[in-house]
């Protein structure tokens, strides 16, 4: 079946038309259902006649559902209806491409079975194995990156329950810049995000303009603040929240380019994998490239994991920086001297 999310709207609101038996739909009828439902899931429409003509060939089709479909005519106009108002595309069998891809899915969602806080993987698949006469491939061969002893996962079904409810909660955290005390938060939960095995929760707490980032696996204990009236998020868009840093870090200041040059030996693993999607190669020849982000923790980690394979070249504040941190780590073995030096 058409995975084109556009496509499936169209499918379904035609499907809802031809249902009708209180309305006479005619093309423009179509048309103009087609392009609301568009506009209100999408906010685009923009639906041509060709493309309802097509989108009923496809469904009349055995490709699609064999609908039933009547053209009534109405002095020079036609409408359409189905020949039983019982029919609909939801209500028949699945074919062999949706039954393969589905059973996919339920294999991708197995690797999730027996995890903390998962109990609703097993309840997704047993509904879908049920329902669609399906029985997900028990062969084992998907493997993701897991923990399953990582702290705090007992409470992620919790977290997405509640910003899904628009529920505010009230959060016992351990900081370990506070000295290792616990600090209470009353957060109005908007997203949730996993990076480098770990999940965070990002909101609004009250008494903070900017939105904060708790980690899941700090937290120490946490209920719904029923008593408190939810703040809905009307200012942070988190399709693109991240875009401008490497990992959950979102520092108050304006991306700058860096600079980085790379060994020959990693070069291509670099371009084949890139460290941030503003990723350009500058010089092939001598393996440099440069990405565009707002320095934080999580981008100083990544490059510094490459270790001899990779030297930041510019900007000199940050390549100081990194060197800075490097010599730290020198001195634990090596006496080393203090100081930046710029690249010549």
């Amino acid at each position: 079946m058409p995975t084109n999310k556009n496509a499936a709207i169209r499918y379904q609101t035609l499907d809802k038309c031809f249902r009708d038996r209180r309305h006479r739909y005619y093309i423009d009828d179509l048309i103009d259902a087609c392009e609301e439902a568009l506009e209100y899931y999408n906010g685009t429409g923009g639906v041509s006649r060709r493309q309802i003509f097509e989108d009923i060939k496809f469904m009349e089709s055995e490709t699609g559902w064999s609908i039933p479909l009547e053209r009534k005519k109405d002095g020079k106009k036609v409408y359409y209806r189905y020949e039983d108002s019982d029919f609909s595309i939801n209500q028949q069998p699945l074919t062999d491409e949706e039954a393969q891809q589905l059973q996919t899915v339920i294999l991708t969602l197995g690797r999730f079975r027996g995890l903390p806080s998962n109990e609703w993987v097993e309840e997704v698949i047993s509904n879908l194995e049920w329902r669609f006469n399906l029985k997900g491939n028990n062969e084992n061969i998907i493997g993701f990156e897991q923990n399953p002893n990582l702290k705090g996962l007992e409470f992620l079904s919790d977290v997405i329950d509640a910003a899904s409810n628009h529920q505010v909660l009230r959060i016992e955290y351990h900081n370990y810049k506070n000295g290792g005390k616990d600090i209470s938060y009353i957060i109005h939960p908007y997203y949730v995000k996993q990076y480098n095995n770990r999940w965070f929760l990002f909101g609004h707490v009250d008494g903070r303009d900017d939105i904060t980032n708790l980690a899941l696996d700090r937290i120490v204990s946490m209920t719904v603040a029923s008593d408190v009236s939810f703040i809905p998020n009307d200012s942070t868009d988190f399709e693109h929240y991240f875009d401008d840093v490497v990992g959950v870090t979102v520092p108050h200041s304006e991306p700058i380019t860096i600079e980085l040059q790379l060994s020959e030996k990693r070069f291509m693993y670099v371009v084949s994998k890139p460290l941030h999607h503003t990723q350009k190669t500058i010089d092939e020849n001598n393996h440099i490239i440069s990405i565009r982000v707002i320095p934080n923790r999580e981008l100083d980690q990544q490059i510094l994991s490459y270790g001899a394979d990779l030297e930041v070249l510019a900007p000199d504040a940050y390549r100081c920086h990194i060197q800075k941190i490097i010599e730290e780590n020198y001195k634990k073995y090596f006496p080393v001297q203090d100081g930046c030096t710029r690249r010549e």
